[in-house]
């Protein structure tokens, strides 16, 4: 079985829609996908019932938006299999509408220097709950500025580094507010590539606060950085994930899906744990019925 468990749609800053994701995944050999939209759960009914028309397992995810302000750092958060997908919509509406507010300064930006319209850029977002800095750049392709979507353009637009940068960054909640509300959903949480926003030295304090998994396949996560946090993982009894964060054409660099997965045993693992969590629950209360009844 092959399971890609960090997908992108069109709904977020993916480049193909949810059926034409699942053909993919069908023809590709994919068994299983979960579809993980930037703060966006839109998509995961959808997915399933279009996933089993296909014969193909989707799971229903959401990969959510935090800023590590310890450390100065970008932090993902993958929620999956949440049992109370509806607690997270606040969630994703507080960050949705973070990055929309940033967008709209970065399209008046990107138009004051060239002669694209917010209209335009909104055509290029068609089908998107947002606009992402992948839709200006598909603006100025339409335009003939660039013909690529991460060239020299993009990082002279939109790296920290360039002095000639439209950069607005939003304003996203605490990692540690995003745990407990994945947790209060009844979702499963998982780190997303610490390796893309150098999350390391915020993985301790994660496991303290109770993170369920990390995803240790993954092309941001370099060979040795794979090993470390497989170590991690098992000294800790950590869930370990895989997906090939998969945008279509609006990827950095040449993904295909299923490039990078979940191996079986740890897709298993993921599938049974808020059984075996629920399991281990009851059997605590149990044992502290009993120990409060041998007191008396």
């Amino acid at each position: 079985m092959s399971a890609d468990l960090h997908c992108h749609t069109r709904l977020s800053d993916g480049s193909l829609g949810i059926e034409d994701l699942i053909l993919l995944a069908q023809r590709s050999g994919v068994d299983t996908i979960a579809i993980t939209d930037h703060d966006c759960l839109a998509g995961t009914v959808r997915g399933k019932i279009i996933g089993e028309r296909h014969g193909i397992n989707v799971i229903p995810g959401v990969e959510l938006s935090a800023y590590d302000k310890k450390h100065g750092k970008r932090v993902h958060l993958l929620c999956y299999l949440a049992e109370n997908p509806d607690r997270l919509e606040g969630l994703c509406k507080q960050s949705s509408l973070a990055r929309r507010k940033a967008s709209q300064l970065m399209m008046v930006k990107a138009s004051q220097r060239f002669p694209i319209s917010s209209e335009l850029v909104i055509k290029c977002a068609a089908g998107s709950t947002n606009i992402y800095k992948q839709h200006i750049i598909h603006a100025l392709m339409e335009c003939g500025y660039t013909t690529e979507i991460f060239g020299d353009l993009y990082h002279e637009l939109f790296s920290s580094e360039s002095e000639n940068n439209i950069l607005v960054t939003p304003t996203y909640p605490d990692p540690f507010d995003i745990l407990e509300a994945i947790h209060e959903a009844g979702g499963i949480a998982v780190l997303a590539h610490p390796g893309f926003y150098d999350n390391f030295d915020l993985i301790d304090d994660l496991i303290k606060a109770g993170l369920d998994g990390i995803e240790v396949w993954h092309p941001e996560n370099s060979e040795e950085q794979t090993e470390d946090l497989i170590k991690i993982c098992k000294k800790n009894g950590l869930l370990m994930t895989g997906g090939s964060d998969f945008h279509g054409m609006y990827n950095a660099k040449p993904i295909k899906l299923g490039d990078y997965t979940t191996p079986d045993d740890n897709l298993a693992a993921l599938l049974s744990y808020q059984a075996k969590q629920k399991r281990a629950r009851r059997k605590a209360a149990k044992e502290a019925e009993k120990a409060a009844a041998a007191e008396e």
